[in-house]
Order: structure tokens, then sequence, then C-alpha cells
């Protein structure tokens, strides 16, 4: 199994992300929809950075139990219910993805919504990745 990154020149240098993935081979692993509920079904944190680090744990966990590790990470949804509260912190979010993920950026997308599932939830990461 092989992944390619395609970032073109033609497009705006991607921070953060990668344009698109190229999967050659693999299994695929969907990721549900995470947020900052810890295993008591309570969510951890009041910030958006707080909640982040929660979240991405959450989904590395699942990750990890399907049989794969960071580096499979092809396509990350995340969704926001205050996006310019997530850019305005998008340094501290960057150093939490680099603690627990290094610098692997697969294909991502931000979506702002109204609300979460989770009432208290800032913020849902859902995953595809392919080992």
């Amino acid at each position: 199994m092989s992944i390619k990154k395609i970032n073109p020149e033609g497009l705006a240098k991607p921070v953060g992300f990668s344009h698109a993935m190229v999967i050659d081979g693999g299994k695929l692993i969907y990721l549900s929809g995470q947020t900052a509920l810890n295993k008591n079904g309570v969510i951890e944190g009041v910030t958006i950075v707080e909640q982040f680090e929660r979240v991405l744990t959450n989904l590395l966990t699942a990750l990890r139990e399907a049989g794969g590790t960071p580096e499979n990470l092809v396509k990350l949804n995340i969704y926001s219910v205050d996006p310019v509260d997530y850019r305005a912190n998008s340094k501290e979010i960057g150093k939490i993805w680099q603690a627990l993920i290094g610098k692997n950026y697969p294909a991502m997308t931000l979506v702002g919504v109204t609300k979460l599932w989770d009432t208290q939830a800032l913020l849902e990461i859902e995953g595809v990745a392919v080992i």
C-alpha cells in the first residue's frame, strides 16, 4: 500500500492539510465523529484548544484499535461550532496536532455548524484511514 500527497503548484500552499491523497491498495478504516467525551460520557475541556486535544486523542484511540496509526490518516472532516475561534487558536491546535500526530497532514475540511450532538462539544472530527 502506498499513500501519495498531492499539492499542486497552481493551488494555494496548504498549511496543516494536503489538497489530495492518492492511495494504492490497502484496507479502509472509517472513523466515526469524535467529540471531547471521556469514557464516562462527559465532555472534557471548555475551550476549543482543550477539547481539540481530547477529540484527537479519541480519534487516534479508535484508529489504533482498528489497527492503524496516525500516518494512515488520509481524510479528516472537522465540524466546529465556531470556525473563527478555531482559526484564532490554530497555532495552539497545531502544537497539539504535532505532539499527537507529527507532520502528517491528510486531506482535511473544516465545516462550521450551529451545534453538535453533544451540546457542550465545540468540535467533532471524523476521518478515513488506509492501512
